[in-house]
């Protein structure tokens, strides 16, 4: 049975680093964008900019909240919820409210 993966934050990774290691990561963070060698990565082509996709693997941090709606309303989102994952469908619609409201308000 494979092992259950844990979460691993910055704290977790630093405390395994050797203070070597961790004196080479501040400095490289530390380091102007003008002094970075880039001449090993190639550039992007315009096929590859035209069917990028941004974000495509970022996912939000989800944060367990106790909350209180109306029975209709989350009977409504069990019952058509796709797989019965309601949780996501009214964060889904909460996102796209979320979106709306600042495109208006931007």
């Amino acid at each position: 049975m494979p092992e259950k993966l844990r979460r691993v934050n910055a704290d977790d990774i630093s405390q395994e680093m050797t203070a070597e290691l961790q004196a080479e990561l501040r400095a490289l963070a530390d380091l102007p964008d003008d002094q970075i060698d880039t001449t090993n990565i190639p550039e992007l082509t315009e096929a590859q900019l035209a069917t990028g996709q941004r974000g495509r693997f970022f996912r939000p941090v989800k944060t367990p909240v106790t909350i209180r709606l109306d029975a209709d309303l989350l009977d409504w989102y069990k019952s058509n919820a796709e797989n019965g994952k309601y949780q996501t469908e009214i964060n889904r619609a909460l996102r796209l409210y979320m979106q709306e409201a600042t495109k208006k308000a931007g």
